[in-house]
């Protein structure tokens, strides 16, 4: 009896350790992802919201350079873009640990090594819904600073008054206009985005992971190269797939829309085309591919040294 308890509590101790380390490891891989990617996810948020002013990524890129410079232009909603991006990817992997757990009893495998690529991406699946709660709300405040000089450019057009804001008083002012409730404003979007997005992102990863791994290796120890490699392939999938979800979302949330998702977008098919559903997709992916490669490897080798001092 003695040594059930002991055992339950070495295991409850290994547990808060895993947790832990991955909580902080995704917090880790979400900076990463902002200072590598921003400036061409800035241009993906305004192709997507804004399509008939710019030409293309270059185009989009050096206007906003002239116009805004780096840190109001390229760099702009970096606050609520490392906010978004930790609190992501912190839940993500948080979560993502414990629900490749929670395959290893379903599929009856004998640890989380020997899963399978599909279980990972379930598993991938599963915590995706906990990291759409929490990035919902600082995406919004991202979006909306992203886009905001080209909203105020139509409020001008309009005779209205355009004032710049910072992400504090941007999410103030949300709030008093609609409530708590308007900081969600483009959640069922969000999920619809992330569960099967990170389902092929996972999918992708662990499945160019297993490729590149020897017979008599593990995963972890394919190398910086490998890793980055694998890295590049889940964000590509990731976006590639779920791309036309996303521009529903950054204009439900730039616009403020109260559109159905499925409604808009087949209203943007049916009004726009279908390239506007992929419009922004190049700068997306030239961003995916070198963020999420940073990503996971920030993720993957700062595991590795947490587990070795933790």
């Amino acid at each position: 009896m003695e040594s059930s308890n002991v055992e339950k509590s070495e295991k409850g101790h290994q547990h808060f350790k895993d947790g832990f380390i991955d909580f902080t490891a995704g917090s880790l891989g979400g900076i990463a992802v902002v200072y590598v990617g921003q400036p061409l996810d800035t241009v993906k948020v305004k192709m997507q919201t804004f399509p008939a002013l710019y030409k293309n990524m270059i185009d989009c890129f050096t206007n906003t350079f002239k116009s805004d410079g780096i840190s109001r232009g390229l760099y702009a909603g970096t606050v609520p873009a490392l906010a978004t991006n930790i609190a992501e990817n912190s839940v993500l992997f948080f979560a993502y640990g414990f629900c490749q757990k929670l395959m290893v009893n379903l599929t009856n495998t004998t640890d989380i090594d020997s899963l399978s690529v599909t279980s990972n991406a379930t598993a991938g699946f599963l915590a995706s819904f906990f990291s759409s709660l929490a990035i919902c709300p600082t995406e919004l405040v991202k979006c909306k600073l992203q886009a905001m000089r080209e909203t105020n450019k139509q409020l001008e057009a309009q005779g209205k008054k355009a004032t710049y804001i910072g992400p504090g008083e941007l999410t103030c002012k949300i709030i008093k206009s609609e409530g708590v409730r308007g900081m969600f404003k483009g959640l069922t979007p969000t999920i619809v985005r992330e569960m099967p997005g990170y389902f092929f992102f996972f999918g992708a990863y662990e499945g160019t992971r297993e490729f590149f791994r020897k017979p008599d290796q593990r995963k972890e120890d394919i190398g910086l190269f490998k890793t980055m490699v694998a890295g590049g392939a889940g964000g590509a999938v990731f976006w590639t797939m779920l791309f036309p979800a996303d521009v529903a979302k950054s204009r439900i949330q730039v616009g403020g829309l109260n559109d159905n998702m499925f409604t808009l977008i087949y209203r943007i098919l049916r009004q726009e085309g279908v390239g506007a559903l992929y419009n922004g997709l190049l700068p997306t992916l030239v961003r995916a591919v070198p963020a999420t490669a940073a990503m996971f490897v920030t993720i993957e080798y700062s595991k590795k040294w947490m587990h070795c001092v933790v």
